[in-house]
């Protein structure tokens, strides 16, 4: 009995397949077929197992473009003899969503078949989008397969993700493009058709420059094929010259709104942080390479110089922020120059964490704990007739005593907020503190000392410039 519902949805009038694009047509058709992936599609494995027990449930595919999401999802609904509808985050609207999943609702009650929806970029649908889903999605009336670039667990609702398995896919790796391109050449829904003699170095080279994304690997190789003249025996020579040419600029893997541009400023900056000048400074390449907005990354190290090399150096800062000023002041493309000077002098200076440490842990005591008093010395005096009705007094100015140092109490508490690490310069802050911290001790045990004679009283001045 055929089925009233898979007309529209299971047969999609298709051009012939020679029209079609490389990419199209090499998209795989049974398992086996796919390339990479094996870290979910192995043997073995649980995507792979379920696949083939025909026990799927709803999934969210993430990875990068040309990692081989769509032909995932096109496999499994091949293998699993399910319907397939496709749609699209970019172009469907809650309407015509709806009129899907209600199919899909009504092939499963007339027909028992079970149907595949197929939401490619699904990281675009907005919440109401999104929330439509929910319903199909937990009575089964659909097996969704959704496809996204974007992080799932920031870009697509908390209910769907709960409902649904993530899979992160990875770009595909250098023999994995290789081999997909070697199938296009022998193929007959690939380049059969034509008599290409492809140098080894050509193949390298796309497999290299495509940035894991089968799709640029594959459209190249047809540019190449097609744009190139046949000698007089019909045959296509395709040289590295030929992929250069029909692959042109190298395009990385750096959205300035996704992960890829997310992803990239984190190495970075856990490259320098890590003292791996060679590292960080690949991370910056790939940054300039992509066209980084050269102010976000030098802001990004001004906020690593305090936070991560502090007092350790405290030039770090000092060269961060110059570097800062410099960008704006010279702009691209010279501009690398100073980012990488400031890149690889903070990767290769002493760390320390020791402020940050400092201010966060204050800021969790006034969070959490009751706001200490300011000690009444240490309070504004706004007059000394004032100072002296309010008890504001006893301050002992810290340059009238030896050392430009005196014991007295600057916080109700013990509690330690700053511990220098014995890198760089705070080493010395280190030793520094150490020796005031015997002071304070031997003046506790001894007589108040006697302050030095006054240079200069009018000096000492509080918040309001008045001692």
């Amino acid at each position: 009995m055929s089925d009233l519902f898979d007309s529209p949805i299971d047969a999609p009038a298709e051009r012939p397949p020679v029209h079609r694009p490389l990419a199209a047509r090499m998209r795989p058709q049974v398992l086996e077929d796919i390339a990479g992936q094996d870290h979910i599609l192995g043997e073995g494995k649980l995507l792979r197992r379920a696949i083939e027990a025909d026990r799927i449930s709803s999934i969210i595919l993430y990875g990068p473009p040309g990692c081989g999401k769509t032909s995932l999802a096109e496999v499994i609904a091949s293998v699993t003899q399910r319907a397939f509808d496709r749609s699209s985050g970019v172009l469907s609207n809650v309407a015509g969503l709806r009129k899907s999943l209600e199919a899909a609702r009504q092939r499963r009650t007339v027909s028992r078949r079970e149907t595949i929806l197929f939401i490619d970029e699904i990281h675009r649908f907005n919440k109401a989008q999104q929330d439509v889903l929910l319903p199909y999605v937990e009575e089964g009336a659909v097996t969704l397969i959704g496809a996204t670039t974007h992080n799932p667990f920031f870009f697509i609702n908390n209910p769907l993700v709960s409902r649904s398995q993530i899979f992160q896919l990875d770009p595909l790796g250098s023999d994995a493009v290789r081999t997909l391109l070697q199938r296009a050449l022998i193929r007959p829904e690939g380049l059969a058709h034509l008599t290409i003699q492809m140098e080894e170095a050509a193949l390298d080279h796309l497999a290299a420059v495509c940035e894991g994304d089968a799709r640029r690997a594959l459209n190249a190789l047809e540019i190449a094929a097609l744009t190139t003249e046949p000698d007089a025996a019909g045959r296509i020579h395709i040289t590295r010259a030929v992929t250069e040419e029909s692959i042109q600029k190298k395009a990385v893997l750096y959205d300035h709104d996704e992960d890829g541009h997310y992803d990239t400023i984190s190495a970075f900056i856990k490259s320098v942080r890590g003292s791996d000048p060679h590292a960080a400074l690949y991370w910056l390449a790939k940054m300039v390479y992509a066209g980084e907005d050269p102010r976000f990354i030098a802001r990004r190290l001004v906020i690593l110089a305090s936070e991560d090399i502090g007092n350790a150096d405290p030039r770090g800062l000092t060269v961060a922020v110059s570097t800062l000023h410099a960008v704006d002041f010279i702009g691209m493309p010279e501009a690398r120059i100073a980012l990488a000077q400031a890149t690889t002098y903070l990767a290769t200076a002493p760390k320390s964490n020791a402020a940050y440490l400092g201010i966060e842990a204050a800021l969790a005591d006034i969070k959490n704990g009751r706001t200490l008093p300011v000690p009444k010395p240490l309070r504004s005096t706004g007059s000394q007739r004032g100072a002296q009705a309010l008890g504001h007094v006893g301050y002992q100015y810290a340059h009238d005593y030896e050392g430009h140092f005196v014991d007295q109490e600057y916080l109700p508490t013990d509690k330690v907020y700053y511990r220098p690490a014995s890198q760089g310069y705070e080493e010395v802050i280190r030793k520094r503190m150490a020796y005031w911290d015997q002071r304070r001790q031997a003046a506790r045990a001894a007589p108040s000392p006697a302050p030095r004679a006054p240079v200069n009283h009018e000096s000492k001045t509080d918040g309001h410039g008045q001692g």
